[in-house]
């Protein structure tokens, strides 16, 4: 009873905008989301200049401790102050896609903050790179950043964007990346994309996202204390969900339980290959 009625407290705290205005926008398209990527950083105020001032999101204080984080459309940037044991790049979950309206401008304001480009050494050798920004493809345009705490960045152009910057994808590496793209698409409901027969990655969708799988000739480190802690998806139902994975074998690594500072319930499980994930149910109705 007690956490029912705080449950309506919370919501009645909440103003619900329209869809648009939806932080988690996605949430509205299907059980699984995208919610969040958790960061261990040795300095808040530098992550704020990167994620914020030079890429676009916002700073935001939420939660009952008005804690600062970075609001990006179709995903929350969170922080814990704990140096990192290293950077993103090297374990599974190597980088964070965003899509910008502009990149050559974006690019412009990484650099002039202090930030690292580095699309040359990041980018496939089949892809044409001029300057700070490849071409893997016609009409295509990325490039690779990096920010405090050598946390790993691909940045992708939409012209027709209206959003400063917004999820694009999240890249994972694996000697086993087919068999880790499966486990997401069953472990979360994801669909398989067909690969192009030049691909260098196998993909696989999730409403506002697409999970990349890229091969590594060695198994990467596990998250769990890099940079990209741990990586974050929205459920609703969150409870039924656990007991389905517990029905295939797969345990939480932390079990259910509620966190009054922010108003969800979540938990977490580890995928095979040693990725961190939280599973969260709430996230969406936070503004």
């Amino acid at each position: 009873m007690i956490r029912i009625i705080r449950a309506v407290l919370f919501a009645s705290l909440v103003l619900v905008p329209s869809r648009g205005f939806a932080q988690l926008a996605a949430a509205a398209d299907g059980p699984i989301v995208y919610g969040h990527h958790h960061l261990n950083v040795s300095n808040i105020d530098a992550h704020k200049k990167f994620w914020a001032d030079s890429l676009g999101g916002t700073v935001v204080k939420i939660g009952t401790d008005h804690r600062e984080v970075i609001r990006i459309a179709n995903v929350w940037i969170f922080f814990r102050m704990q140096a990192p044991t290293a950077g993103s790049k090297g374990s599974t979950a190597d980088h964070l896609g965003l899509s910008v309206p502009n990149l050559q401008a974006t690019l412009d304001k990484v650099k002039a903050n202090g930030f690292r480009v580095a699309t040359a050494q990041e980018s496939p050798a089949s892809y044409n790179v001029t300057g700070d920004i490849a071409n893997p493809g016609p009409g295509t345009a990325i490039a690779f950043v990096f920010g405090p705490d050598d946390v790993k960045v691909e940045l992708f152009e939409a012209k027709g964007q209206t959003e400063p910057v917004k999820l694009h994808h999240v890249h994972f590496m694996s000697d086993q990346n087919s068999a880790m793209r499966d486990w997401y698409v069953k472990t979360f409901g994801a669909a398989a994309v067909a690969s192009a027969p030049t691909a260098t990655f196998v993909s696989a969708d999730l409403p506002g996202v697409r999970l990349n799988f890229s091969p590594a000739m060695t198994a990467p480190a596990a998250t769990a204390g890099r940079a990209y802690d741990h990586i974050g998806f929205e459920v609703k139902n969150l409870a039924a969900f656990l007991a389905k994975l517990d029905a295939q074998g797969i345990k939480p690594a932390q079990p259910l339980r509620h966190n009054d500072v922010l108003g969800i319930d979540l938990a977490f499980i580890t995928d095979p290959w040693g990725t961190n994930i939280e599973l969260t149910e709430g996230l969406s109705a936070i503004r």
